[in-house]
């Protein structure tokens, strides 16, 4: 009995201690949780005991450089189911379809969908919530949110992009500034028991949001009007498959209008601009990718005699060539195998540099890049940021595909001469051609100028480097008195504005494989050209019919700046008639369009023209220059005879 008892003892102290450990453990674990874990349980229960609905943040708009907005936001709903609230999902899953316009079975498959919150629509219309309002649906929840809204649709969009359904940037300047245009989502936090249900008379808390800032950009949207305009007309005219055009001030490289052809609607961007009839989901991607693409930024082309701007500028401040030079073109320069032929099937015969210029003459150029040779005619590419980005805030800018330099022999050194064997984007061109005509500094091109908030106060302003010196000014002034001459006496007579001093360059690039036949007509313009203020450049791809640069390109530019330099408030420098002071000739071109070539022959007896006939047919169906156009009077007429 003794025995039992002391074992019953011993039991009662294990048990006591094994109580006393167990409470220690217990009120250790109470403390640890109370002192440690009060915050993260605190918060544990609040999210079972509470529903959170983001607020949108307005989205910072878009202006440009004259305070036009050309992206605001404008006031939608979304609208959201939230389940255990749903007293008579049957109704409300009809009239939400009814209003919404949406299938029964999608609507209803979201209301017994058993999860916190579903979201039914976004984007809807104002007074389409206010109409489900007024049912007055338990259950169904109505918040405000913001779309983004373009005010002129198609305009510029290639440069402006657009945002998704989640209101963040998808390409263009909307991605490139998200972080400052996107501002920070707010919250609205409900109250609800353990079911989920909302608590009556518990008011809802809100965290506000922050508004995005708004980006002033270079954009003139009166400009980009202006080249919409023209580079849409050349191209119905001459049904071609797309085109780009850019327009930049060459002194500073603020890009005051890009356009590309064909674009799309900014408030529809997942609309194709044409039916492609029954596709698949990634081919219809492959073509919105496609319709998307910023031709001239993200896309290279073999620039052609446009280039020839470089070439020139290389050559004359190497000291290898000066305006007096003499050359003699045949028609053709042979290299090591090759017969690489001028435009000019006859050839141009003797002539200075200057001619050369401002006829095109293939021969002339490849005879300049042999006397620099290939390391120094290469170093030039560098020199003008040919191998690397301009450094443009849009997103997607390709890079040039270019020779390595032990590959090219004397073939590869003349074709680039001419702008053929390598490519380049357009708004590398533009940028190079800036830097030949503003003084020699090689400025980098940009649209963004400052970010500034709601209240209109300045948060940022942007800074962009400047290459100065990529040339001597000497040989800048020399550039843009040759190029002058090629609109006033030369291949781009057909951009010369009267009263304007405006220079330029032609180029009609053959496309790869040089058997297809395809072109692209292209004509590089700045005004006024002692003292530019605005450049520009246009491409038309594969234009049916005659392709020559200076038919095709130089007067979209010529359209251009007949209205956008009154605009700038660029003043005339001449009077038409007044030609002391700029030399365009004292003779009045006739007119000889549907006249038959031995008609034309009789008429310009008259005059010292030289004629020259391009097509096979018997009849003049257009001439260079216009008629009643005033050039020198042994200047060359030619026509086009079909």
């Amino acid at each position: 009995m003794e025995r039992l008892k002391t074992f019953n003892r011993k039991k009662l102290v294990v048990m006591h201690m094994i109580l006393v450990i167990l409470t220690i453990f217990l009120m250790t674990r109470l403390s640890y949780l109370m002192i440690f874990q009060s915050e993260f349980l605190q918060g544990k229960a609040e999210d079972l005991q509470s529903r959170e609905r983001s607020i949108k943040a307005r989205r910072g708009y878009i202006y440009d450089r004259n305070g036009d907005v050309i992206a605001v936001n404008k006031p939608v709903n979304t609208i959201s189911v939230i389940h255990n609230q749903i007293k008579d999902p049957e109704n409300v899953s009809r009239i939400l379809a009814q209003e919404l316009e949406l299938d029964y079975e999608y609507v209803r498959q979201k209301v017994d969908n058993r999860v916190a919150l579903e979201r039914i629509k976004t984007n809807v219309e104002r007074e389409v919530a206010d109409r489900i309002r007024e049912y007055d649906l338990e259950g169904v929840a109505i918040d405000e949110d913001y779309r983004r809204w373009y005010p002129f649709n198609n305009l510029a969009s290639h440069i402006i992009g657009f945002t998704g359904s989640d209101n963040q940037g998808i390409i263009g300047l909307e991605i490139m500034y998200e972080d400052y245009l996107k501002g920070m989502p707010g919250k609205i936090l409900t109250r609800t028991d353990a079911r989920g249900v909302e608590i009556e008379n518990m008011a809802e808390s809100r965290i506000e949001p922050v508004d995005g800032n708004h980006l002033v950009t270079t954009i003139d949207i009166n400009i980009q009007k202006y080249a919409e305009q023209a580079l849409e007309k050349v191209l119905k005219g001459k049904e071609a498959n797309r085109g780009s055009l850019i327009v930049m001030n060459p002194q500073n490289g603020e890009i005051l209008a890009m356009v590309n052809k064909p674009d799309f609607d900014l408030n529809e961007p997942f609309e194709l601009y044409y039916d492609p009839g029954t596709i698949t989901s990634e081919e219809e991607q492959n073509l919105l990718n496609q319709m998307w693409r910023n031709y001239s930024i993200n896309d290279t082309y073999e620039p052609g005699s446009t280039f020839k701007i470089i070439t020139a500028a290389a050559a004359l401040e190497e000291g290898v060539v000066s305006v007096e030079d003499t050359f003699f073109c045949p028609g053709h320069k042979i290299v090591e195998d090759r017969v690489i032929r001028c435009h000019k099937a006859g050839g141009h015969g003797s002539q200075t540099f200057l001619e050369g210029v401002m006829n095109s003459c293939n021969p002339v150029f490849m005879e300049i890049v042999a006397r620099m040779g290939v390391e120094t005619f290469y170093s030039y590419y560098e020199t003008f940021g040919l191998f690397e980005k301009t450094g443009v805030d849009l997103p997607g800018e390709a890079v040039a595909i270019m020779h390595k330099i032990d590959n090219i022999g004397p073939v590869e050194l003349a074709t680039m001469s001419f702008g053929q064997s390598f490519q380049i984007t357009p708004l590398q061109l533009i940028t190079a051609a800036s830097a030949v005509v503003n003084g020699g500094d090689l400025v980098t091109p940009h649209i963004g100028t400052e970010i500034i908030d709601y209240e209109g106060n300045v948060i940022k302003t942007f800074q962009y480097t400047k290459k100065e010196n990529a040339i001597s000014s000497e040989t800048s002034e020399v550039m843009k008195g040759l190029l002058e001459k090629v609109v006033s006496d030369g291949t781009g007579h057909r951009s010369y504005i009267p009263g304007y001093k405006v220079g330029g360059k032609t180029a009609t690039s053959e496309k790869l494989p040089r058997s297809s036949n395809k072109y692209i007509s292209s004509f590089i313009g700045f005004a006024p050209s002692d003292n530019p203020q605005v450049i520009a450049l246009v491409l038309v791809d594969e234009p049916v019919g005659i392709y020559y640069g200076g038919t095709v390109g130089a007067p979209v530019i010529k359209e251009l700046f007949e209205n956008i330099l009154p605009y700038m408030e660029i003043e005339p420098q001449y009077s038409e008639l007044d030609f002391s002071e700029y030399d365009i000739g004292k003779v009045e071109v006739p007119n000889l369009i549907n006249k038959s070539i031995e008609e034309i022959k009789a008429e310009l007896r008259a005059y010292e023209f030289e004629l020259e006939v391009l097509g096979n047919g018997e009849m003049a169906v257009e001439q260079f220059p216009l008629p009643g156009q005033y050039i020198n009077k042994d200047s060359k007429v030619i026509v086009y005879a079909e």
